[in-house]
């Protein structure tokens, strides 16, 4: 008897437990039992220490079983003998059941505080092994570690007196005790917050006490006043209050729970800053989740035909606009690290969260070694700008959003490990403003992440809106049809409380029963009240205390693991990290199989070479660029001067002879001749001469950096890299600038040159006269070229080539002909012919039935007139040859007047002095400054990775590149798995 009512007993306690205070386990039987003999034990009034308890406990149980199932009707003419032993044995039977209710009452507040220490022990159970690290941690970490197993521990459990004043008032309990049986008796059902009265009615049942009977009148009168007292319209009310005691039990059990978390996680920061700081010099690991983070990272960048990269886990954040996706994700992360907009599109490119904890909450990006403090304003309003001017450079010139990925890391204490990416919501409607594919980039978007088959969609949805207008829900559905790997999170619960008529709708979607997608769990959040400035402690204190107050949890419709961020990042985090146990290795031997094809692929079309990436083979081609600058300081200045020289000559000639010679020559006056060419001379040193010489230095330097570079790329050089070096040679070129305080000098030293007259010796009068006869004998046969073209083939080509003239090529030769008879005629003729001496030639050609124009004539005069005025300077410069000696005496003589050799002297050393000076600003200036933009323009490629991807090109770059990429991706998968499998 004793066994079997204890464990009644203790079997009601447990169910009491378990449905009613809502804790989520159940205490062990063999646990309780002991406990609930002790307490027996107290109140059975066994005032003997030495006796056992259980024994005092088997004769007051061993006596109620031994009570008549049934009151026995009294014999007849008993008299009221009977009757008084009937309500004496009707009082021991109502203390019994107190008793018992109370025992129920006590067993209940200590399974309670035995399941917070059971809870305890479990999770401090879950706490790393630092057992390997005795050498890293101080001693004093382990004396705090077991204070608080020990000590901490005993203080946080409560009392016995604690536990009894936390009992509710038995004196009101007794007031409703009746009520509650004859609901019970009576097969009441008040729903499934009525769950604990359901177990005392198992309670009553399992002791075979039976129903309270009156036997006399009065007593059934009483007894039915009572009951119509206790069934009135505020019946209801007396149930919510016994339930709202039996939560707030249950919320201060809770609330040791997270004070012991807390505490457990003060220590936890301590251990992890010892470890951020590296005690004896020891390198810290990375963490799991960053070893994940930087594979998906890689992967991220990786073009190839694979297709590998997308079949990695991470969890999809995917929602119509403005239903709170971003909300959601700060909840998860603890921080405001999204940028806010009202109504209006903020987030344009998909953010790749990698949440992780650490003793610090801070946030940093990929490429970036800044660390913003989340704790600070000031930190979170620069994260905030940042993530958007990031955004808003990666979207295009015409383009609303990207599909450009922004990697960033949050860590903190607390937070759960898992890897997130947050998408663009999906619109509806393209609004002014944006580009006219904003929708269909932003479902493709949303495809590309959620057709990975490993891929966890959360699936956001706006609850204060109607579930009709929701357009993610159909996108879900399409790429998860099953609903295997899909979470369902509605959100703004509180505005969907209070703006729904029926809140069992908020019940139906939380059941999966108003949308067609399906998912794997269901979840209702709050994430604010719809300010932006709201922090994240205030927004879980609105949320605790929504749900908390809230009907949708107390009349059932939401059950207690389904509400609450906090679970939802729980839930989130273990099925991640499922996923992730599941597929990893999967991937690794993908990986394998791909590194192997590309492996044999490159010993087979590459075997002699090694296996150089595009970055490798930039700085390559870099060094060997700047091998090619170098070489311009080898060239000597003889041979700087020489092309300088040749090279203005060619520039210039055309300009002395056309603008300069011929004009002066032609006035058959030398005090005529020497003013013109002074004053030409000057005009064209003011305006022209120094702009040409530098444009034949720098066009000299391109030439000669050009020719160093073709001849370089004979000595085994690779052609990969001839598209680089055109780009950096053309790029250097054009930033390259020659000095302007070099033409100002150059100009004066021009002037000066051409301004000397004075020819000293013999040899620079025969090199005059020797330079002179070389340029008069180029423009003659220039001419001479020019009259053959005009007046057409002669009688020996028609006769050999058999051709003919033109009738324009006839009427020229004729007219010709007229010309030279009276060139003869004059040989002193004027550069210019008279009109009437054009008339006379137009006749004559007339007469032999030739037709020409004036126009014609005077054209072909000039070029007749040309010719034969340079062979006479030429013949004339014959005669100079002998003529330095009457210069440099001064002698005036008609025949020798060499005034045309000075000339061409002083043109000479101009061209002289000029390339000389130019030379020198090569050799100690501009060559060095070309080497300086020749770093500058390598510097800037190399930072340009699209420059580099564009110039340096070639399938067995790309497969380099592939090579490279896979390694580094299968060398991390194995160090990810390995630690994997170390936390397993």
């Amino acid at each position: 008897m004793l066994r079997v009512g204890d464990k009644a007993a203790c079997m009601a306690c447990r169910n009491l437990v378990s449905t009613n205070m809502g804790v989520r386990f159940r205490v062990p039987l063999q646990k309780l039992h002991p406990l609930s003999r002790a307490i027996h034990h107290r109140y059975s009034g066994n005032s003997n220490p030495q006796r056992p308890p259980h024994r005092a406990a088997a004769r007051y149980f061993t006596s109620m079983s031994r009570l008549p199932m049934r009151p026995p009707k009294p014999p007849p003419g008993s008299g009221g003998r009977g009757h008084q032993q009937q309500r004496n044995f009707w009082a021991i039977r109502l203390a019994a059941r107190l008793l018992k209710l109370r025992y129920i009452l006590l067993g209940s507040a200590v399974g309670g505080g035995y399941t917070a220490k059971k809870t305890y022990e479990e999770w401090k159970d879950m706490l790393p092994d630092f057992s390997e690290y005795n050498w890293v941690i101080p001693d004093f970490v382990w004396e705090l570690s077991n204070q608080i197993d020990l000590d901490k521990l005993t203080k946080a459990l409560p009392e016995i007196e604690e536990i009894v004043k936390l009992l509710p008032d038995f004196d009101k309990i007794g007031e409703n005790f009746s009520f509650l049986k004859s609901l019970l008796s009576s097969g009441v059902s008040l729903g499934s917050e009525v769950k604990g009265a359901s177990g005392l009615h198992l309670l009553l049942e399992t002791t075979g006490d039976p129903p309270l009977k009156a036997t006399d009148s009065s007593a059934a009168a009483k007894q039915d006043a009572s009951d119509k007292q206790y069934k009135k319209p505020s019946d209801k009310e007396k149930f919510d209050q016994l339930q709202e005691e039996l939560l707030r039990t249950q919320l201060k059990y809770q609330r040791m729970l997270e004070r012991l978390e807390k505490e457990n996680k003060e220590l936890r920061k301590v251990v992890l800053q010892k470890d951020d700081k590296g005690i004896h010099q020891r390198k810290a690991k990375k963490s799991l989740i960053d070893l994940y983070s930087e594979v998906l990272d890689i992967l991220s960048d990786y073009d190839a035909n694979y297709n590998t990269q997308d079949h990695l886990p991470r969890v999809v954040v995917v929602g119509d606009q403005s239903a709170g996706k971003t909300s959601v994700l700060e909840m998860i992360a603890q921080a405001r690290i999204f940028p806010r907009g009202s109504g209006e599109m903020m987030t344009r490119s998909p953010v790749k969260v990698t949440l992780s904890e650490g003793p610090h909450h801070v946030a940093m990006f990929k490429d970036s070694g800044r660390e913003f403090d989340l704790t600070k304003e000031d930190d979170l309003a620069a994260l905030r700008h940042e993530i958007e001017l990031r955004m808003r450079k990666s979207v295009k010139a015409g383009q609303t959003v990207s599909c450009e990925t922004i990697s960033l890391s949050v860590k903190g204490p607390g937070i759960q490990r898992m890897v997130l990416v947050d998408l663009p919501g999906v619109i509806s409607t393209v609004t002014a403003g944006m580009a006219a594919d904003t929708k269909d980039t932003i479902f493709s978007i949303s495809r590309a992440y959620m057709q990975n088959p490993n891929a966890i969609i959360l699936c956001i949805q706006d609850g204060s809106v109607d579930a009709e207008r929701s357009i993610v829900t159909d996108l879900v559905s399409q790429m998860d049809p099953q609903g295997k790997r899909t979470i369902f999170v509605l959100t703004k619960v509180d505005l969907a409380e209070k703006n729904l008529a029926s809140p069992n709708r908020i019940q139906q979607i939380v059941e999966g029963k108003l949308f067609p997608m399906k998912a794997l769990g269901y979840f209702a959040v709050v994430t604010g009240k719809g300010s932006s400035g709201e922090s994240i402690d205030s927004i879980k204190d609105y949320e605790e205390d929504f749900f908390q107050n809230s009907r949708l949890l107390k009349d059932g419709m939401l059950k207690a693991h389904q509400v609450t961020t906090k679970n939802l990042s729980l839930a989130v985090s273990d099925c991640f990290w499922k996923m992730v146990r599941e597929s990893v290795e999967q991937q690794a031997d993908v990986f394998k199989a791909s590194r192997f094809n590309l492996e044999t692929e490159w010993k087979n079309n590459y075997p002699r070479l090694r296996e150089l990436d595009r970055n490798e083979l930039f700085e390559k081609a870099k060094n060997e660029i700047l091998d090619e600058v170098i070489s311009l300081s080898q060239v000597t200045p003889q041979h700087w001067e020489a092309i300088l020289q040749k090279k203005m000559w060619e520039r210039v000639s055309t300009h002395v002879i056309e603008n300069i010679y011929l004009p002066a020559a032609q006035t058959m006056d030398s005090g005529t001749f020497n003013t013109t060419v002074d004053i030409k001379l000057k005009q064209w040193t003011d305006k022209q001469l120094p702009y040409k010489a530098l444009e034949v230095a720098w066009e000299t330097l391109q030439e000669e950096f050009a020719r160093f570079m073709a001849e370089y790329k004979g000595k085994d050089q690779d052609d990969i890299f001839d598209k680089l070096k055109e780009a950096v040679k053309d790029e250097s070129i054009k930033r390259h600038k020659w000095n302007e305080r070099a033409m100002d000098s150059l100009r004066v030293i021009q002037h000066n040159a051409l301004e000397d007259r004075s020819i000293t010796d013999k040899p620079q009068w025969d090199a005059a006269i020797m330079f002179m006869e070389e340029t008069l004998h180029s423009r003659l046969k220039d001419t001479d070229s020019v009259i053959r073209d005009m007046v057409g083939p002669g009688w020996t080509q028609r006769w050999m080539n058999w051709t003919s003239r033109t009738p324009d090529q006839h009427v020229r030769n004729e007219t010709k002909n007229e010309l030279e008879r009276l060139l003869k005629l004059h040989d002193e003729h004027t550069a210019y012919l008279a009109n009437d001496e054009v008339t006379t030639v137009r006749k004559n050609l007339e007469a032999r039935s030739v037709e020409v124009d004036p126009v014609l004539i005077k054209d072909t005069w000039h070029q007749l007139y040309r010719r034969h005025f340079l062979q006479k300077a030429l013949s004339h410069c014959n005669l100079c040859k002998r003529g330095f000696y009457y210069y440099q005496r001064h002698f005036v003589d008609s025949e020798l007047e060499c005034n045309d050799v000075v000339l061409f002297w002083r043109i000479q050393r101009m061209l002289v002095i000029t390339g000389n000076t130019l030379r020198q600003q090569l050799t100690n200036t501009e060559v060095r400054r070309l080497e300086k933009n020749v770093k500058e323009v390598l510097e800037d490629f190399g930072e340009d990775q699209e420059k580099k991807t564009h110039l340096i090109t070639g399938r067995r770059v790309q497969l380099a590149e592939d090579l490279k990429k896979v390694r580094e991706i299968q060398e991390k998968l194995e160090a990810f798995i390995e630690a994997l499998h170390k936390e397993k």
